[in-house]
Protein backbone atom coordinates (compact mmCIF):
# COMPACT_ATOMS: atom_id res chain seq x y z
CA UNK A 1 0.00 0.00 0.00
CA UNK A 2 1.52 3.07 -0.86
CA UNK A 3 -0.13 5.98 1.15
CA UNK A 4 1.45 9.42 -1.25
CA UNK A 5 0.15 7.19 -4.26
CA UNK A 6 -3.41 7.16 -2.28
CA UNK A 7 -3.25 10.68 -0.83
CA UNK A 8 -2.29 11.78 -4.85
CA UNK A 9 -5.23 9.53 -6.36
CA UNK A 10 -8.25 11.13 -3.77
CA UNK A 11 -7.21 14.50 -4.79
CA UNK A 12 -7.32 13.85 -8.61
CA UNK A 13 -10.08 11.65 -8.24
CA UNK A 14 -12.08 14.57 -6.19
CA UNK A 15 -10.77 16.83 -8.72
CA UNK A 16 -12.01 15.51 -11.90
CA UNK A 17 -14.95 14.23 -10.60
CA UNK A 18 -15.91 17.75 -9.11
CA UNK A 19 -14.58 19.89 -11.98
CA UNK A 20 -16.98 18.08 -14.37
CA UNK A 21 -16.22 14.07 -15.29
CA UNK A 22 -17.02 11.63 -12.68
CA UNK A 23 -17.76 9.12 -15.17
CA UNK A 24 -13.89 9.35 -16.64
CA UNK A 25 -12.46 10.23 -12.37
CA UNK A 26 -14.73 6.52 -11.39
CA UNK A 27 -12.72 4.59 -14.09
CA UNK A 28 -9.51 6.11 -13.25
CA UNK A 29 -9.68 5.78 -9.37
CA UNK A 30 -12.80 3.56 -8.09
CA UNK A 31 -12.75 -0.02 -7.59
CA UNK A 32 -15.15 -2.74 -8.57
CA UNK A 33 -17.48 -2.20 -5.31
CA UNK A 34 -18.11 1.43 -4.05
CA UNK A 35 -19.93 1.86 -1.09
CA UNK A 36 -21.23 5.78 -0.59
CA UNK A 37 -22.06 6.94 3.04
CA UNK A 38 -23.14 10.71 1.78
CA UNK A 39 -27.50 10.57 2.37
CA UNK A 40 -27.87 12.41 -0.66
CA UNK A 41 -25.79 10.21 -2.96
CA UNK A 42 -27.32 6.80 -3.61
CA UNK A 43 -24.94 3.86 -3.18
CA UNK A 44 -22.33 2.59 -6.10
CA UNK A 45 -20.54 4.31 -8.96
CA UNK A 46 -23.55 5.14 -10.96
CA UNK A 47 -25.36 6.96 -8.21
CA UNK A 48 -22.10 9.11 -7.86
CA UNK A 49 -21.57 9.54 -11.54
CA UNK A 50 -25.41 10.70 -11.44
CA UNK A 51 -24.93 13.74 -8.22
CA UNK A 52 -21.84 14.84 -9.69
CA UNK A 53 -23.29 15.36 -13.67
CA UNK A 54 -26.26 16.98 -12.28
CA UNK A 55 -24.20 19.16 -9.71
CA UNK A 56 -21.88 20.13 -13.04
CA UNK A 57 -25.04 20.72 -14.74
CA UNK A 58 -26.30 23.39 -12.19
CA UNK A 59 -23.50 24.52 -10.94
CA UNK A 60 -20.85 24.74 -13.43
CA UNK A 61 -18.52 27.64 -11.78
CA UNK A 62 -18.04 25.97 -8.71
CA UNK A 63 -14.36 25.98 -7.34
CA UNK A 64 -12.46 23.50 -5.25
CA UNK A 65 -9.18 24.26 -3.61
CA UNK A 66 -7.56 21.39 -1.62
CA UNK A 67 -6.06 22.44 1.80
CA UNK A 68 -5.17 19.22 3.72
CA UNK A 69 -4.54 15.55 2.76
CA UNK A 70 -4.11 13.17 5.53
CA UNK A 71 -3.63 9.25 5.08
CA UNK A 72 -3.28 5.95 7.40
CA UNK A 73 -3.50 2.93 6.46
CA UNK A 74 -5.86 2.53 3.59
CA UNK A 75 -7.76 5.58 4.24
CA UNK A 76 -6.99 9.11 3.05
CA UNK A 77 -8.59 12.60 4.51
CA UNK A 78 -9.29 15.71 2.47
CA UNK A 79 -10.45 19.00 4.08
CA UNK A 80 -11.30 21.32 1.24
CA UNK A 81 -12.43 25.01 0.58
CA UNK A 82 -15.60 25.34 -1.89
CA UNK A 83 -16.61 28.40 -3.67
CA UNK A 84 -20.18 27.91 -5.06
CA UNK A 85 -22.31 30.74 -7.08
CA UNK A 86 -23.26 33.71 -5.26
CA UNK A 87 -19.97 33.28 -3.33
CA UNK A 88 -21.30 30.47 -1.17
CA UNK A 89 -18.63 29.32 0.92
CA UNK A 90 -18.36 25.52 1.91
CA UNK A 91 -15.33 23.17 3.95
CA UNK A 92 -15.73 19.74 3.76
CA UNK A 93 -14.13 16.49 4.82
CA UNK A 94 -13.98 13.63 2.91
CA UNK A 95 -12.61 10.55 3.85
CA UNK A 96 -11.63 7.46 1.34
CA UNK A 97 -11.37 4.04 1.75
CA UNK A 98 -8.80 2.40 -0.57
CA UNK A 99 -8.52 -1.64 -1.44
CA UNK A 100 -5.29 -3.42 -2.04
CA UNK A 101 -4.87 -2.36 -5.77
CA UNK A 102 -5.41 1.20 -4.82
CA UNK A 103 -8.94 1.64 -5.86
CA UNK A 104 -10.99 4.17 -4.09
CA UNK A 105 -14.15 1.47 -2.55
CA UNK A 106 -15.77 3.66 0.64
CA UNK A 107 -16.75 7.18 0.84
CA UNK A 108 -17.91 9.45 4.07
CA UNK A 109 -18.22 13.60 4.16
CA UNK A 110 -19.04 16.21 6.52
CA UNK A 111 -19.97 19.73 4.54
CA UNK A 112 -20.29 22.79 6.77
CA UNK A 113 -21.42 26.54 5.28
CA UNK A 114 -18.79 29.03 6.13
CA UNK A 115 -20.45 31.30 8.71
CA UNK A 116 -20.80 34.93 7.79
CA UNK A 117 -20.15 35.69 11.93
CA UNK A 118 -17.88 33.41 13.85
CA UNK A 119 -16.61 33.58 17.82
CA UNK A 120 -12.98 34.20 16.79
CA UNK A 121 -10.68 35.33 13.78
CA UNK A 122 -9.45 32.25 13.08
CA UNK A 123 -11.43 31.30 10.09
CA UNK A 124 -12.54 28.05 8.77
CA UNK A 125 -9.32 26.62 6.28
Amino acid sequence: MNIEANKNSAIAFYQMAYEGNPRKAVETYVGSNYIQHNPDVKDGTEGFIEYFEKMQREYPDKSIKFLRAIAEGNLVALHTHQTWPGNDQYVTMDFFRFDDSGKIVEHWDAIQQVPQQAAHNNGMI
